[in-house]
């Protein structure tokens, strides 16, 4: 079948609803080509692209498809095509397949924009804008106090945690956890002395990989605090429901049942740690056993892996990606 009657192209559903969670990915996913295969074969998603195209007022879909990668990379754009990628997957799955729902939805990050988008809690104009002024406020922040990142291999979180702890109080400025991602993996935040100490510390203390980000900012630490009347300015101008099924907040990882709750969550996450492990194992306990990742990659379904080998796990990012459903 060709290209053109993608969308007419139903397959039958291999999934139980009930059991099955929607996950979304953040910032590190991104690549140059996202989203281009699937816009040219289905309208639905092209569409997708041409309103953020239209509501950002630059093209963000040649950013996408043809980069270059640097710019691609930085925050305030990676941020918006990141959610733009993720709901015009989301749509072109829907318009396949009508009768694919879920019981929960959790967003890593910048992705729980996406998923509350999938709830129902947010349209995707109001998140996109609201993401576009995350991620400028985040820059900003980067700007007024600098830090940065190390992912820590290897090593459980709670000795993590007793490095940062540790550093915070030998070093000049602090640092902090930033990311629970899944056993073994653990993203740290800090200021440049805190984050150079514990590198060291955890070297020291037996991790596999102590590896720097190639980022300028301190994601998910108090450090972003800078960025937080920019964010809740936004998100106060935006309209949020009540979700339409279960969402995983980051902060809490536990569900958000109403607007107060979501909004709670969101201007929290700017300077709390990411607890994807935790999330993960609350949908695992309430009955879900299939997760499908939707938009760029398949970090989140990697991470799964090693939460719970047994869990089905299944992407959606371009038409050849249909036939796992």
């Amino acid at each position: 079948m060709g290209r053109a009657d993608c969308t007419a192209y139903l397959i039958p559903m291999k999934i139980n609803p009930a059991a099955t969670a929607f996950l979304f990915p953040g910032q590190g996913s991104q690549f140059v080509g996202m989203g281009r295969e699937l816009a040219e074969a289905v309208p639905v998603a092209r569409s997708t692209f041409e309103q953020a195209d239209d509501l950002l007022g630059y093209p963000l879909s040649e950013l996408c498809w043809n980069g270059p990668e640097e710019q691609l990379n930085q925050t305030e754009h990676t941020q918006p095509a990141l959610l733009t990628h993720a709901v015009a997957a989301l749509r072109s799955a829907k318009e396949q397949f009508p009768e694919l729902t879920m019981a929960s939805t959790a967003g890593h990050s910048l992705g729980q924009f996406s998923a509350l988008v999938a709830a129902g809690a947010l349209s995707f104009s109001d998140a996109l804008f609201a993401v576009r002024e995350r991620a400028l406020a985040m820059k900003a922040a980067g700007e007024a106090q600098p830090g940065g990142m190390v992912a820590v291999l290897g090593l459980e979180l709670e000795a993590v945690e007793t490095v940062c702890a540790g550093a915070s109080q030998q070093a000049e400025g602090g640092v902090w956890v930033a990311n629970d991602n899944c056993p073994g993996q653990v993203v740290i935040s800090g200021d440049e002395a805190a984050l150079e100490l514990a590198a060291e510390r955890l070297h020291e203390a037996g991790a596999r990989k102590v590896v720097r980000l190639a980022v300028s900012i301190a994601a998910h630490s108090p450090l972003m605090q800078v960025a937080q009347a920019r964010l809740n300015e936004a998100l106060n101008s935006v309209t949020i429901r009540g979700p339409e099924v279960h969402v995983i907040g980051n902060v809490g990882a536990a569900p958000l049942p109403t607007r107060a709750a979501i909004i709670e969550d969101l201007q929290s996450q700017l300077t709390s740690r990411v607890r994807w492990t935790e999330s993960i194992k609350l949908m695992l306990a309430s009955g879900i056993d299939t997760f499908i990742e939707i938009g760029s990659g398949s970090v989140l379904t990697g991470l799964l892996k090693r939460i719970d080998r047994s869990a089905t796990r299944i992407t959606i990012d371009t038409p050849e990606t249909w036939d796992r459903i």
